[in-house]
């Protein structure tokens, strides 16, 4: 997934960067969209500070966040594409 997916590093623990091989863009892109749920949606609200309580950062949760927005969007990409279109003839 682009922009999400961590960089690895050879001490064996995960890296905060995004991965180099990510699109700046749709990284970006995840970001507002995470950040903008962050600010009006309640259930993600609830979501963040579940995860902060549990020891992660607001930075580490902020990318869990992304991970589950960006295979949610696969989702529904898919499903559209794979969804034949109707015939109007």
């Amino acid at each position: 997934m682009y922009g999400v997916s961590p960089a690895g590093q050879s001490s064996g623990k995960p890296d905060r960067r995004p991965n180099r091989g990510s699109k700046y863009q749709a990284d970006t892109t995840l970001y507002r969209i995470a950040v903008t749920r962050i600010r009006w949606d309640e259930r993600t609200q609830t979501y963040l500070q579940r995860r902060t309580a549990e020891g992660m950062s607001e930075h580490e949760a902020v990318q869990c966040l992304k991970r589950h927005t960006a295979r949610k969007l696969c989702r529904h990409i898919q499903s559209s594409v794979t969804t034949p279109l109707s015939s109007t003839a």
